[in-house]
C-alpha cells in the first residue's frame, strides 16, 4: 500500500480540525441575520413573509450548487474554501446600515452566493481527510458550523446592544483577520487527485438507479423536519421579541439551541459510524416529534431542557446525511454533495415561507406547533436509507 493510500484511509485530524475551524469563521457571521430580524422588522416594518423572501434571497444562489459542485469536482477546492468567508464577513456585517429593503436583500444575495462557494466543497476535503470514518468527519465539520451559530448571535447582539443597529459593521476586522489566518493554515493543503471527467457524471444511466432510494428518503427526511428547524433558528428571536423579551434574552435563546445543535453534530458522527446510518437516523426521526410537541406545548423553566433536547435531535442528522451522500458518490463527491445542499435549500425555503405565511395568519406559537407535528412524517422516510452504503456504492 502506497503513503498516499494509506494517508486516504486514515483519520486525519489536523486537516480535518482546519477546515472545521474555517467552516467556524464563516458561520459566525452567516449566522447574524436572525438575531437582526427583531430590528430590522421594526426599521423597515417587514411581516413575517416578508421575513422569508429574506431568506428565501440569501438561499437563492444555492440553486446553482450543481455547477459548483461540477466545477468543484474540477479545481482545486481549498481556494473556495479560503476566499468564502471574506466576501461572507463583509457582507453580513454590513445589514445593519442597509438603508432601504432592496439593499438589505442584495447583501443577503451576495452572502449567498459566498455561502454555496464555501459548502459545496467544504465536505469534499473533509471527506478526503476523513479516511473511513466519514461520520466522524462530518461531526467535526458540521460542530464548526453549528458552534458558530451559537457565538455568532451573542457577537451580533453584543455590537448592536452597545454601538446601535447601524453599529453592526464594526465585528468585521474580527471575521477579516479570521480569514487571514484561515488563509495561512488552508494554503498548504493539496489538491484533489484523480478527478473524474465530466462526461463520465450523465453516462450510464444504470449507475443511478442505486442512488435513488437515498436521494427519495433524504428529500422526505428534510421536508418534514424543515418546518421545526426553520421555526426555531429563524423566528425563535423574533417570537420572544414579541413576547417582550430582550434582544439579550432572545439571542442567547438562540445560541442555546445552536449549542445543543453542535453537540449534537459532534456525538452523531461518532454513534453512526457504529450504530449505522440509517438506525442513527430512525432513532432521531422518531425522538424528535416527541421533544418538538412537548417543546411547543410547555412553558415556564421547563422550556430550556426542552430547548436542549429539540437542538440536538433536529442538527444531529446532518453530519450522518452528509456521510450517506459522500460515501454514495465516490466518484463524485462535489457533485453529490451539491445535490443535498440543492434539496436542502429548496426544502429550507419553502419551510421558511411556510412558517412565514402561517405565522402572518395564526401567529408564530401555532405555527410552531404545526410544524412540530409535522416532524413525525418524516419516519417513514428514515427506512429508505441504505443500511451499508459503503458496500453498496463504491462499487458504482
Amino acid at each position: 500500500m502506497t503513503e498516499q493510500q494509506t494517508q486516504d484511509r486514515n483519520f486525519q485530524t489536523g486537516n480535518v480540525v482546519t477546515i472545521s475551524l474555517a467552516h467556524l469563521s464563516h458561520d459566525v457571521f452567516s449566522s447574524f441575520l436572525a438575531p437582526l430580524l427583531p430590528l430590522l422588522i421594526t426599521r423597515f416594518g417587514l411581516s413575517l413573509s416578508a421575513v422569508a423572501l429574506l431568506d428565501i434571497t440569501r438561499k437563492i444562489p444555492q440553486l446553482f450548487n450543481p455547477l459548483l459542485g461540477l466545477l468543484a469536482d474540477r479545481i482545486c477546492v481549498k481556494y473556495l474554501v479560503i476566499l468564502a468567508p471574506t466576501v461572507t464577513t463583509i457582507t453580513m456585517s454590513l445589514l445593519g446600515l442597509a438603508p432601504s429593503f432592496p439593499v438589505l436583500a442584495g447583501l443577503l444575495l451576495i452572502s449567498g452566493f459566498s455561502a454555496a462557494t464555501f459548502h459545496v466543497p467544504g465536505p469534499v476535503l473533509i471527506k478526503r481527510y476523513s479516511g473511513s470514518n466519514s461520520a466522524r468527519g462530518m461531526s467535526f465539520y458540521m460542530f464548526g458550523g453549528e458552534l458558530a451559530r451559537t457565538l455568532g448571535p451573542l457577537l451580533i447582539t453584543a455590537a448592536i446592544s452597545w454601538w446601535g443597529l447601524s453599529g453592526s459593521y464594526r465585528v468585521l476586522p474580527l471575521g477579516l483577520v479570521a480569514s487571514v489566518l484561515m488563509f495561512f493554515k488552508l494554503r498548504h493543503l493539496q489538491p484533489q487527485t484523480n478527478r473524474p471527467p465530466v462526461r463520465s457524471l450523465f453516462s450510464g444511466g444504470g449507475k443511478w438507479r442505486p442512488h435513488v432510494p437515498l436521494f427519495v428518503g433524504l428529500t422526505g427526511f428534510m421536508v418534514f423536519r424543515m418546518g421545526l428547524k426553520l421555526a426555531l433558528t429563524l423566528y425563535l428571536p423574533t417570537y420572544l421579541a414579541g413576547q417582550g423579551k430582550t434582544l439579550w434574552v432572545a439571542g442567547a435563546a438562540l445560541s442555546l439551541l445552536q449549542f445543543s445543535g453542535a453537540i449534537g453534530t459532534f456525538g452523531a458522527g461518532y454513534v453512526a459510524d457504529h450504530f449505522g446510518h440509517r438506525r442513527s437516523l430512525l432513532v432521531i426521526s422518531v425522538l424528535t416529534p416527541v421533544a418538538g410537541v412537548a417543546l411547543t406545548t410547555t412553558s415556564g423553566v421547563l422550556t430550556i431542557p426542552l430547548l436542549i433536547v429539540a437542538g440536538f435531535l433536529l442538527f444531529a442528522s446532518s453530519p450522518i446525511q452528509l456521510a450517506l451522500v459522500q460515501e454514495a458518490g465516490t466518484s463524485r463527491p462535489a457533485f453529490f454533495n451539491s445535490l443535498l445542499m440543492t434539496v436542502n435549500i429548496i426544502t429550507s425555503a419553502l419551510a421558511a415561507l411556510f412558517i412565514g405565511t402561517l405565522g402572518d395568519q395564526v401567529g408564530l406559537e401555532s405555527a410552531f406547533r404545526i410544524a412540530a407535528g409535522l416532524t413525525v412524517l418524516s419516519v417513514p422516510f428514515a427506512l429508505l436509507f441504505p443500511q451499508n452504503t459503503r458496500a453498496r456504492f463504491d462499487s458504482v
